[in-house]
């Protein structure tokens, strides 16, 4: 059902810490222009979790404006079921192509709650749904056994595998086939999970440099792999700001130095400051000085 780069889209602010829904049109419709397939919203690199309700629909319908007919997926990331299922009947109603639905962020389930809290938002949105598999920022694993028993529901189409274990995929792939779009949720781990039969990036560098990373997909696809190869050689330096517990204050800074927005945050988070804001200063610097030349695809 869904294939290709779907960028992680940052959530942008005003001074006032209100929306800022003329940079995130700017900012969307950047990555729709360089030909990513799809946008994922309020998310954790969206600061879905600082997030009212009625902000997070807010923000997708701009993205929607931005998208045209290509789909975007709200993520439900709430703490309680009953939260996210009132989320996920709102989605719907506001038009939303599908869903991205994390385990409890809070709570951290076992396999039964698991499958008992993924199943009741999928059937109180009744969209499409992506699994958000990420056991180490969220400390709950969807665990084979667990996809298992999501299956027989037509409202599971994919998975976002965030597990940081590269074998997983082609778990996945044995245990299911085609079953579910897998999608791979890891910057550093894109190549990898691509080369062995992932059939999507939900990306999150790719907002400041969403060129490379679909030319990667691109070329992936094309069977050239040894020229995605050097593309993502050079991003690696880059894709790893995505795995850190400052991604979102990260991937804002490259995008203010990439391509000129800005990296205000939502309290409690704070901008970059010191030593840890050069360096990643010198990292995005480095990359734009050396970015290279992306083939014809």
């Amino acid at each position: 059902m869904w294939t290709g780069v779907f960028p992680a889209v940052t959530t942008k602010f005003t001074k006032d810490d209100e929306l800022d829904h003329g940079e995130m049109e700017r900012c969307f419709a950047f990555q729709i222009e360089a030909g990513c397939d799809g946008l994922i919203v309020a998310g954790s690199l969206g600061e879905g979790p600082m997030l009212s309700h009625d902000e997070k629909l807010e923000v997708m319908r701009t993205a929607k404006s931005a998208a045209g007919s290509r789909p975007v997926l709200l993520t439900v990331n709430e703490a309680g079921t009953r939260e996210a299922m009132a989320l996920a009947r709102r989605a719907a109603d506001a038009g939303a192509d599908g869903l991205m639905v994390v385990p409890s962020p809070i709570y951290h389930t076992d396999p039964d709650e698991t499958v008992a809290a993924l199943m009741a938002v999928a059937s109180a949105g009744g969209l499409p749904v992506m699994i958000y598999s990420n056991r180490v920022a969220y400390r709950v694993d969807v665990t084979i056994p667990v996809m298992e028993q999501l299956a027989g529901s037509d409202l599971f189409v994919a998975i976002k595998e965030s597990s940081d274990d590269i074998r997983r995929s082609t778990e996945i792939i044995n245990a299911f086939g085609d079953r579910f779009d897998l999608f791979t949720g890891v910057d550093n781990l894109a190549f990898e999970a691509l080369s062995v039969g992932a059939v999507g990036w939900v990306a999150g560098l790719v907002t400041a440099f969403p060129a490379e990373t679909v030319a990667i997909w691109k070329l992936m696809q094309a069977g050239r792999r040894e020229e995605a190869l050097a593309i993502y050689r050079w991003f690696r330096p880059l894709l790893d700001l995505d795995v850190s517990t400052y991604l979102v204050q990260n991937i804002k800074l490259a995008e203010e130095l990439a391509i000129g927005s800005n990296d205000r945050v939502r309290m409690p988070r704070r901008p970059l400051a010191g030593e840890r804001r050069s360096r990643v200063e010198k990292i995005v610097a480095d990359a734009m000085a050396s970015r290279p030349a992306l083939p014809a695809i």
